[in-house]
C-alpha cells in the first residue's frame, strides 16, 4: 500500500458556531452545512469535519476532545502578511515566525490558537 495525501481530518470542538468562524474568518477556509447538521471546512482539496464535543459520530477517536490538535497550514502567503491580517483580526500570535522543518523543507512558521486551544501553525515554503 501507499499512502498518497490526507483527505480530511475531523477536530472535536467544544462549540461548532466559534470555531466554523475562526477557520473560516481567519483562515479563509470555505464552509459546508450538510442537511445532518455535520459541518466541514474546505481548503485546498482537503478538509476538515467539525464534531461537537459530548456528541458522538461513529466511527471516531477513541477518546476524542477539544483542544488535542496540532497541525500546520501550507500557505502561500508571506509570514509578514500573515502577521498583519492575525492583528487586524485580533488574532494572539504563540510564536513566529520562526524556521521550520516541514515536509519539503525549510519554511517559515507562525504559530497561534483556535477558540479550543488546539495548536494551529500556519507556514510558507519560500516565502
Amino acid at each position: 500500500m501507499k499512502i498518497l495525501s490526507i483527505d480530511h481530518l475531523v477536530i472535536t470542538v467544544s462549540n461548532i458556531e466559534a470555531a466554523s468562524d475562526f477557520y473560516t474568518r481567519v483562515l479563509g477556509m470555505q464552509l459546508e452545512l450538510f442537511s445532518s447538521g455535520r459541518v466541514a471546512l474546505h481548503f485546498g482539496n482537503q478538509k476538515i469535519n467539525l464534531h461537537q464535543a459530548h456528541e458522538p459520530v461513529s466511527p471516531k477517536a477513541k477518546t476524542p476532545f477539544p483542544g488535542s490538535v496540532d497541525v500546520c497550514f501550507v500557505s502561500s502567503t508571506s509570514p509578514d502578511k500573515i502577521l498583519r491580517h492575525l492583528q487586524e483580526l485580533g488574532v494572539v500570535v504563540e510564536l513566529g515566525p520562526v524556521t521550520r522543518t516541514g515536509a519539503r523543507g525549510k519554511m517559515e512558521s507562525i504559530y497561534i490558537r483556535d477558540p479550543d486551544q488546539n495548536l494551529i501553525e500556519l507556514c510558507c515554503y519560500q516565502c
